[in-house]
């Protein structure tokens, strides 16, 4: 896979902008003494990054598993939350405490024995899943997936995972409300929807600045008209900070972009953002299903909107927008996606994490052309009903 000099440089060059801007804007803030629970994984790196750069002390709670290095001096407190070992955090205080990593709500209940009084701002980092039909789009004041167990404070996240999923919304639901109980008055909670860009270990979103960039025919889901909603990193990581230097509590659906987009609109932004020679051919859901292609595993980023997903993408976004939420443009994050992808290991730019191999969609590119007259109504094209 060829990947241009060009493209790299100017993702250099918009970082070392990024980095020049930052203290210029939290010039006008005073530094806060910030604590990031986790910070290793794919947001938490960003919003470290963010944070110094914008002139504010930050301090990771974590394991020390994973070390990472820093453009500065960062204060690293290791510590357990599944065996409950705290001590590194007993006596300190803090201005603010962003919660990345979790799901448990014991684990925020732990955090909220040890922090009470000691932190003015709680920001929880929970999801989009936490709605009880994900098949109806709503706003924040939808009704939440509700918890059906024997004992929430007792589950683990070996038994989360253990589920299959069935767990993460109720119980990210469930640590929402642990956050509001410990820190009444002061607990941020944040919705992302899909979190995609530079770094992200999933390749839900990467899976197609990469395809496009291959070039050739391209296997596009549905009819082009599906709804697709999505965030970069590195907007979400900048917007928690500015909630956070405002003290702005309240609960927020975190997703873009400001205006609807589709999957049709969103592939070919991609597309002319990395200037692909590519050719789309929309296959419908129902030919995709039939030849067991997943939406969101196989199909990254898609949910057929008439599908019992299909309002995960379909969520308002209208009060974090109205909380100063910002988005760049979907260009600029498929260019910089591609980049960061193209700076992988060989081994890791063969081994995506999302997406249908290449064999595979063209496979399914073949059965589709290849199918008889008779199917054509079963199957339509795009546009078709």
């Amino acid at each position: 896979m060829t990947f241009s000099r060009r493209a790299l440089l100017q993702t250099t060059l918009l970082g070392l902008s990024g980095l020049a801007a930052g203290p210029l804007r939290a010039a006008q803030n005073k530094p806060m003494r910030i604590l990031i629970l986790g910070g290793t994984g794919f947001v938490g790196p960003h919003l470290v990054r963010a944070a110094l750069a914008d002139g504010h002390q930050v301090t990771l709670f974590n394991r020390g598993q994973q070390p990472l290095k820093w453009p500065r001096p960062v204060e690293q407190l290791v510590g357990d939350r599944t065996s409950g070992d705290l001590h590194a955090l007993e006596g300190r205080d803090w201005d603010v405490c962003i919660d990345v990593p979790t799901t448990l709500p014991a684990w925020v209940r732990d955090m909220g024995k040890v922090l009470h009084g000691r932190i003015r701002q709680y920001v929880f980092i929970s999801t989009i899943s936490v709605y009880a039909d994900p098949g109806k789009p709503g706003d924040e004041s939808a009704p939440l997936a509700p918890y059906t167990g024997a004992n929430a404070m007792a589950e683990t996240a070996q038994t989360e995972r253990a589920s299959r999923g069935t767990l993460y919304g109720p119980l990210k639901a469930l640590s929402e409300q642990q956050a509001r109980d410990h820190f009444p008055g002061a607990a941020t909670i944040i919705r992302p929807g899909l979190i995609v860009g530079p770094g992200d270990p999933t390749d839900r979103f990467t899976y197609w600045p990469v395809r496009l960039h291959r070039g050739g025919e391209v296997l596009a889901p549905g009819d082009g008209k599906d709804p697709a909603q999505i965030i970069d990193v590195r907007d979400l990581a900048e917007w928690i900070l500015r909630l956070a230097e405002r003290r702005v509590v309240g609960t927020f659906n975190a997703t873009g972009p400001a205006q609807p987009l589709t999957t049709s609109g969103m592939l070919q932004a991609v597309a002319h953002a990395i200037h692909a020679d590519a050719r789309l051919t929309w296959v419908p859901a129902r030919f995709l299903e039939a030849e067991q292609v997943e939406p969101w595993s196989d199909m990254p980023a898609w949910l057929p909107r008439a599908g019992d997903h299909g309002a995960l993408l379909q969520r308002s976004n209208a009060r974090a927008l109205a909380a100063g939420l910002t988005l760049r443009p979907l260009g600029e994050t498929a260019t910089a996606t591609l980049d960061w992808f193209a700076m992988q290991s060989p081994a890791r730019q063969a081994a995506m994490k999302a997406g249908l191999p290449a064999a595979r969609e063209r496979a399914v590119l073949a059965a589709w052309h290849a199918r008889k007259p008779a199917n054509v109504s079963k199957f339509p094209h795009q546009g078709e009903s």
